[in-house]
């Protein structure tokens, strides 16, 4: 037998396409339910999130200029990567939930279909959000959705795979960029998330992923001004999610409240917003030819 020392994994945190170590460089400890040390993760300060909201915003509009197919083939790449790794990310959500390893696995799987199921959207959600309006008079009236920007995640605490993919899925679906904020105490799963987006043809910035404390970085992304909306499902102090909410409304962004569910479709209406284009229909002006 080997008595060679174990090479442990560094988490660290996803940013622009990259995994930088925070800032400050602090981390913190993380283990199990049952107290075993599993390691140490990055803890994310305010120029962390800082930098992360402007990478997110470097991406979002190339990203968002992406055809819908080519965002869908690259969420599809993303499943099939986490399908490859799935005993890796099975093993993970064990030992962060103390759960049967049986069950993680089936988590993970679930995790995949939803990449999957997004995947597909990518190409429809316009043609069912949109369409054309009925209206009286020579002209066309089409309403289209188009992304929001950039959105803020607080993930799940409790789901930190799943609730975390069905968080951010959506929003990169409809051509937004997300920053989001892993489970404080279960946020392995979601940093080895990173390494899977890496590697799936997603460009750098389109999703980061910052591990810390919900009290300390989520304010400063509420807050933010480059930031135009902010899901607060993860946001289990009610207190700290009605300070989230007033700092929110003080740049006019959408909010996704705690404990708010729905559908699919819902999910991806909830960070798109609607244009109206109106064009002449019938006679051109002077040409007399029809539209």
């Amino acid at each position: 037998m080997s008595d060679r020392l174990r090479v442990k994994k560094t988490y660290k945190l996803y940013v622009g396409g990259k995994f930088p170590r925070s800032e400050s460089g602090r981390s913190y400890p993380v283990a199990s339910p049952d107290g075993t040390e599993l390691a140490n993760a990055a803890l994310a300060s305010r120029k962390d999130a800082r930098d992360a909201v402007a990478a997110a915003r470097k991406a979002q509009r190339p990203w968002a200029g992406q055809t819908a197919y080519l965002r869908g083939q690259i969420l599809y790449r993303a499943a099939e990567m986490l399908e490859g790794r799935a005993g890796q990310f099975a093993e993970e959500l064990a030992d962060a939930t103390a759960g049967d390893p049986h069950e993680a696995l089936g988590t993970v799987e679930q995790a995949i279909d939803r990449l999957v199921h997004y995947a597909g959207w990518t190409d429809k959600y316009t043609a069912v959000l949109g369409g054309a309006n009925p209206v009286a008079g020579p002209y066309f009236n089409h309403t289209t959705p188009e992304p929001l920007g950039v959105v803020a995640v607080v993930a799940p605490q409790d789901d930190p795979l799943l609730g975390l993919v069905e968080a951010f899925a959506p929003a990169i679906a409809t051509g937004n960029t997300v920053v989001v904020l892993a489970s404080e105490a279960k946020p392995l799963p979601a940093l080895s998330l990173g390494e899977v987006l890496a590697t799936s043809d997603l460009p750098g910035g389109v999703v980061n992923l910052l591990s810390g404390k919900a009290a300390e970085v989520a304010p400063h992304l509420a807050s933010h001004a480059d930031v135009d909306g902010i899901d607060l499902g993860g946001v289990a102090d009610a207190a700290l999610a009605a300070e989230l909410e007033a700092a929110a409304a003080g740049t006019l962004k959408v909010v996704r409240r705690p404990g708010r569910d729905g559908t699919s479709l819902d999910l991806l209406r909830q960070w798109t917003e609607y244009k109206t284009v109106w064009h002449p229909a019938g006679m051109a002006a002077g040409a007399g030819g029809a539209y």
